[in-house]
C-alpha cells in the first residue's frame, strides 16, 4: 500500500464536508490529485472519476471505496485519501456508509501496481475482526492513526523498503515537531540530508552529521547510485532517496534520509 502510505506522507488526508454529498466528496478528492505536481497540467480527474462511478460502485465493504480514474498516458500511481465523519452512502455491498474514501489516478503504466494496492487493501479489510473501527473515528487525526494502523499490519511482514517508509513517515512528522537537525525514532537515528550533484562535479552532501556528510562525499558514483537504487549503505547508515529535482545544466538535487540502528543501551545494574 505505497500510494496509500505516501499520500499520508505528502499531506493528501482531508476531512470532507459533513453533508453526505457523494459527487461534492469525490470532486475534493479529485482536486487534490489535480494539484499534485506530477500529475499533467489540464487532467480531468473529476470527469474520469464520476464517469468511473456512473459505470457501477468502487465501494470495497466496511466503509472503505476506492474511487480512480484511468490515465492513457504514463505517469506515477497517486493517491488522495478523505474522512467522511457521518459516512457517505455508496451503494456498498455490506450496505454500510462510507467514511473512507482512497482516490486513485491510474496511468497506463501503473494498472498491476494499482492492482496490487487495491488488493492489499482488501485483503487488510478482510482481516479486520469487525466493522467498529472505522465507525468509531471522531477526527482526522484518529483517522489518519487507523489508516497508519491498518498498513503498519499489513506490511508487517514485508521488506526493509516498506518498513523504511514508515519510517520517514515518522521522521517527517517529528521533525515538524520540533526544530532538531536528527531525530531517534525506535532504536533508530535518522538524519535529513541532501545531495546536490551534476556533471563534472564532485557531488556536495548538506547534513548537520559532519561525519555522516564526509563518508558520504567520498562515496565514488554517489549520484549515480541514489538515481540507480534509490538507497546505499555506507559506515553503518542506510541511505534512502526520498526523490530528486533536476535543474539546468543537468544538475540534480537528490531528498534524502539517513537511518542508523543505535546500539542496545547497557542494561541498567539492580538496586545494592
Amino acid at each position: 500500500m505505497n500510494s496509500l502510505l505516501e499520500a499520508l506522507q505528502e499531506g493528501r488526508l482531508v476531512e470532507l464536508p459533513d453533508d453526505r454529498n457523494k459527487e461534492r466528496a469525490l470532486t475534493i478528492l479529485a482536486n487534490l490529485i489535480e494539484a499534485v505536481p506530477s500529475v499533467p497540467a489540464g487532467t480531468d480527474v473529476a470527469g474520469a472519476v464520476m464517469a468511473r462511478e456512473a459505470a457501477g460502485s468502487t465501494a470495497l465493504g466496511k466503509g472503505w471505496a476506492c474511487p480512480h480514474a484511468r490515465l492513457e498516458s504514463e505517469g506515477d500511481l497517486v493517491c488522495a485519501v478523505g474522512w467522511s465523519p457521518s459516512g457517505i452512502e455508496y451503494g456498498a455491498p455490506d450496505n454500510l456508509p462510507v467514511r473512507i474514501l482512497a482516490m486513485y489516478l491510474v496511468p497506463s503504466n501503473q494498472k498491476n501496481t494499482y492492482l496490487r494496492e487495491i488488493s492489499g487493501v482488501a485483503k487488510a479489510l478482510q482481516a479486520e475482526p469487525d466493522d467498529s473501527r472505522w465507525n468509531a473515528i471522531r477526527d482526522l487525526t484518529q483517522a489518519r492513526n487507523a489508516l497508519l494502523d491498518m498498513i503498519a499490519s499489513a506490511i508487517e511482514s514485508a521488506g526493509p523498503e516498506a518498513r523504511a517508509r514508515m519510517v520517514r513517515l515518522e521522521t517527517r512528522e517529528a521533525a515538524a515537531a520540533a526544530p532538531l537537525s536528527g531525530v531517534t525514532l525506535a532504536g533508530l537515528s535518522v538524519q535529513a540530508l541532501t545531495v546536490v550533484a551534476g556533471p563534472s562535479v564532485k557531488p556536495v552532501v548538506l547534513a548537520q552529521h559532519r561525519e555522516l556528510m564526509e563518508k558520504l562525499e567520498a562515496v565514488p558514483d554517489l549520484a549515480a547510485s541514489l538515481a540507480r537504487n534509490g538507497s546505499l549503505d555506507v559506515a553503518g547508515w542506510r541511505i534512502l532517496s526520498r526523490g530528486s529535482t533536476l535543474y539546468p545544466a543537468d544538475r540534480i538535487v537528490f531528498d534524502c534520509l539517513a537511518i542508523k540502528r543505535l546500539p542496545n543501551p547497557a542494561p541498567t545494574p539492580p538496586p545494592a
